[in-house]
């Protein structure tokens, strides 16, 4: 979605109706995010929405500091800098080390990356340690999930599942997501200032 640098066009100020909806929004998508909320998007602060024309779509953000985004009618997506901010608030899933490459070029993630010894999936098979990160119920499609990489501290992808985790689970093929937020996109290079 980001793979090339991202243009910005017009940026304007979100009415605080349109702020409140979006809070609670935010809230109901991720309730992990409800501790949270306040400093994310404090009520008094002024929320701007920056226009992305060639994605068709809009980057909500503080003054010099991303939030979320938006595709047209689809979910809010959050920019990977809240998601380090705030790891443990959203759904995740775990790619193996040899998916890493792929996914920081751009390319579309791929079940066996998610299905392989070294991914994680949310589901009951799961050892105790894992369940608490990842859960044990399966995630159905057009959930947005953070992709985090094996071996590495910070997610590095963020987006939203072309099908479900049991799917993906049976089948061990096929395309798990194939357009998101990645670490080095032109979303992440984006200039704010």
């Amino acid at each position: 979605m980001f793979k090339k640098d991202v243009s910005p066009r017009s940026k304007t100020k979100v009415k605080s109706s349109i702020q409140r909806n979006l809070r609670a929004k935010l809230v109901e998508t991720y309730p992990g995010l409800e501790p949270h909320i306040d400093e994310i998007l404090p009520k008094k602060e002024q929320l701007d929405a920056l226009k992305l024309p060639e994605q068709r779509a809009s980057l909500y953000m503080l003054p010099g500091k991303p939030l979320f985004f938006q595709k047209m009618d689809d979910p809010l997506i959050p920019h990977l800098r809240l998601v380090h901010a705030y790891p443990h608030a959203f759904t995740r899933i775990r790619i193996d080390r040899g998916a890493i490459r792929f996914v920081l070029s751009g390319a579309t993630l791929m079940a066996p990356g998610l299905t392989s010894p070294g991914g994680r999936l949310p589901g009951s098979d799961l050892n105790n340690d894992d369940a608490e990160n990842y859960g044990t119920e399966d995630l159905p499609a057009g959930k947005v999930v953070v992709v985090e990489a094996e071996g590495k501290d910070n997610a590095c992808m963020v987006g939203v599942l072309k099908v479900g985790t049991g799917e993906m689970k049976a089948k061990k093929k096929g395309v798990a997501i194939d357009d998101g937020h990645y670490l080095g996109d032109g979303l992440w290079r984006l200039q704010l200032d």
